[in-house]
């Protein structure tokens, strides 16, 4: 049976849903089984009001593989309860959970916010705890309170489930720590500085060993609160003049202008929303000026129902394809500063980003490993998504590796380096001018950290001319030859991997596969097992991470190389945590079909398994032999890897290449890659589309790489 635990807030906006969320993260991603269950939905509160709608249930299916029940609606259990009916509702909440607990370890169980206005809040949360026999975990905002207030209040709040010593109530989660009290018509999000935080796990006294455990101290973040502009439309019922990049653009400070254009400068900074007039065209144009110099501004939003003139727009014509929007609202200036100042802070169901940041903020504090053994929960074998993405951080930062980023001075390498830097998932070098990119940077609104390094390319280049010329002597590359090639910085960030300056290299942000490639090739070559340089792509499914390759680089590989690619794929599988069982992919399963297409697939099978017959490899299988257990039973009863397969062998690049797209475009997959190899130490190119995120993690694998490919060579010798 499946354990629970009932996730029950002390008081309204104590961030509930955004709790649960992370929990669940902070749960998969130690390799638990988890569930979630929403007994009564709440509609959410907006402006004051109240909506129709519940988003918890929503923000799981779309975040997570689980697909659980709609809720009961809150009048139709207050009704229950009201007609005498409390002991057929209970079943009712019961049998529910039942159709959650059975594939699963543990469930996460989200109460009710209690609301002076619906006085059954709090008693049915008691009553559904206790029904599901479920620990309970509180949720609560300090909001200013002094430790003595804090301390009596969760005493208060754990006495109604029973006590802070009796075993219903184990633990409390702290949230949206040191949230300064609002002042003024700031909105909740343009709060810049938290206040001062107390130690409550050494201060408060019911945190002591005979009392809760504090499971997480979670900081107040604005930028968690940071709306998209499409949010403050909506919200506001204001015009869209020009979208722009409604959807995409967050105001994280809002700037209401009426001042003249030297006083106003400092306010044109990244992510701020600008608040005028709709007659006060010098804000307009000033405005304009700063979107043409580059910085990405949240938005305008013009009041009192006023247009600037038709030449004055004219004008601003090119900074709005800059992608800026531009709103427009019939309230006064003030009217429309008071309103933004109380908008809603709960994410809207429409966005994922945001969504996926507060359950990875809330999972990062969340204390998993002593709620793991609190509940007995033993560890699987199996890698989740956010598990993967979980051991990868941890890896990298284990490794402690130097990587070069030769496109130093683009925006999203920029911001990646900066990420990668306050994570310290790597110890990264840009290449390029530093004014230059301390220039993109302050564009971005991001400061560079000390600790990333940059190099100007022009001040090193010359010391890498007679290295180069010496690994490519056997090619008759000249010093002339050298020095020109070398003003490509993917040429520079290639040799020192080569000489051991730095761990590895990622490029491909604005340069093709073959400018990242053909470097590697001439200058680091493969390495001593290696045949061949192929490829893996790390396909996060909803449920699993799986392995593909190679999609990227060997057009038709022969037996021998196919099965090199076998067991290149499985390895870096296994480094990541994942269990190598592979399956090389064919048009036929086992003996069903023939061709010197499948008999490649069965001859790379052989020598592989003859190679390395500590991995678990079968083929030929089709697709879905391989990776549907009922088809995998039927086509192929006696392999060891139908229906179970986590790393897929393609017997070609078209096929390889194909499959990788289409499963990643049809099922909305993440999928990072292309991984680089075989080659002595790594080189990884990227998608000349790739987000920030899709830059970091790559990142984070080729510190990986590198410290496998040391710990590779340091076994070889001995």
């Amino acid at each position: 049976m499946a354990k629970s635990l009932f996730i029950a807030p002390t008081e309204l906006d104590s961030g509930l849903t955004s709790v649960c969320l992370g929990l669940l993260r902070a749960l998969d991603r130690v390799g638990v089984r988890v569930g979630y269950y929403k007994p009564v939905s709440q509609p959410a509160r907006s402006a004051g009001k109240h909506s129709q709608q519940d988003f918890s249930v929503p923000f799981v299916r779309a975040r997570t593989d689980l697909d659980p029940p709609s809720p009961i609606p809150l009048k139709e259990a207050q009704n229950q309860f009201n007609r005498g009916k409390t002991d057929e509702f209970m079943e009712d909440i019961v049998g529910r959970f039942q159709q959650v607990a059975r594939e699963v370890d543990v469930v996460i169980v989200e109460g009710l916010v209690p609301d002076r206005s619906e006085a059954y809040t709090a008693r049915m949360n008691v009553e559904m705890a206790r029904n599901l026999g479920s620990d309970v975990v509180l949720v609560c905002s300090p909001n200013g309170r002094s430790i003595a207030e804090l301390d009596e209040w969760l005493d208060f709040s754990a006495r109604m489930f029973g006590g802070p010593k009796a075993p219903d109530v184990i633990g409390v989660v702290l949230n949206k720590v040191g949230k300064p009290e609002q002042t003024g018509l700031l909105p909740t999000f343009d709060q810049r500085d938290p206040d001062p935080v107390p130690d409550y796990a050494q201060q408060c006294s019911i945190f002591s060993p005979s009392g809760l455990h504090l499971l997480a101290s979670i900081p107040w973040q604005p930028d968690l609160l940071a709306p998209r502009m499409s949010d403050i439309a909506r919200d506001m019922g204001a015009e869209v003049l020009h979208e722009g990049d409604l959807d995409t653009r967050r105001v994280q400070r809002v700037s209401v202008c009426a001042r003249t254009i030297p006083n106003m400068v400092e306010t044109l900074r990244p992510g701020t929303l600008m608040v005028t007039p709709g007659d006060r065209e010098d804000v307009l144009v000033a405005t304009a000026v700063a979107a043409l110099n580059g910085v990405p501004l949240a938005g305008l939003l013009l009041t009192g129902g006023l247009m600037p003139d038709q030449r004055t727009i004219e004008l601003c014509r090119r900074a709005l394809a800059t992608g800026l929007p531009v709103l427009k609202t019939t309230t006064n200036t003030y009217q429309t500063a008071h309103h933004l100042s109380n908008l809603p802070g709960s994410v809207p169901a429409d966005d994922p980003d945001r969504i996926e940041k507060v359950m990875e903020v809330v999972a990062s504090q969340i204390d998993a490993d002593w709620l793991q053994r609190h509940l007995k929960v033993e560890r699987l074998r199996r890698l989740s998504p956010p598990a993967f993405r979980y051991q990868l951080s941890q890896l990298a930062r284990d490794a402690r590796k130097r990587i070069v980023l030769p496109e130093g001075a683009e925006p999203r390498t920029v911001q990646a380096a900066v990420i990668c830097t306050q994570r310290e998932l790597a110890h990264c070098i840009l290449l390029g001018e530093r004014e230059e990119i301390e220039a993109v940077a302050e564009s971005q609104g991001i400061t560079l950290p000390e600790e990333l390094e940059v190099i100007n390319p022009a001040d090193v280049r010359q010391r890498y001319v007679d290295p180069m010329v010496k690994l490519r002597q056997h090619k008759g590359l000249a010093p002339n030859m050298a020095e020109a090639m070398l003003e490509d910085n993917v040429v520079l960030g290639t040799m020192m991997v080569a000489l051991d300056e730095a761990d590895g290299l990622v490029s491909g942000a604005i340069h093709t596969t073959a400018n990242t490639v053909r470097p590697a090739l001439q200058l680091i070559k493969t390495a001593e097992h290696a045949k061949v340089v192929s490829s893996v792509f790390f396909m996060l499914l909803s449920e699993q991470v799986l392995v593909y390759g190679d999609c990227a680089i060997n057009p038709d590989p022969n037996a021998e190389e196919l099965a090199d690619i076998a067991i290149q794929s499985a390895d870096s599988a296994r480094a990541f945590g994942i269990d190598p069982m592979v399956a090389m992919i064919s048009y036929s399963t086992g003996s069903s079909g023939s061709g010197a297409d499948v008999e490649k697939v069965r001859e790379a099978t052989r020598i592989a398994r003859e190679l390395r017959p500590d991995l678990v490899i079968d083929g030929p299988l089709q697709y879905d032999a391989a990776a549907i257990a009922d088809v995998g039973k039927s086509k192929a009863p006696d392999s060891p890897v139908a229906g179970k397969a986590t790393v897929f062998i393609f017997p070609d690049l078209n096929t390889g290449n194909t499959t990788y797209k289409a499963v990643q475009r049809s099922a909305n997959v993440v999928s990072i890659g292309p991984m680089l190899q075989g080659l002595r130490k790594p080189v990884n190119d990227l998608s000349r589309g790739a987000l920030v995120d899709d830059i970091v993690f790559t990142i984070a694998i080729t510190a990986v790489q590198a410290a496998q490919a040391e710990k590779a060579e340091q076994e070889a010798r001995g």
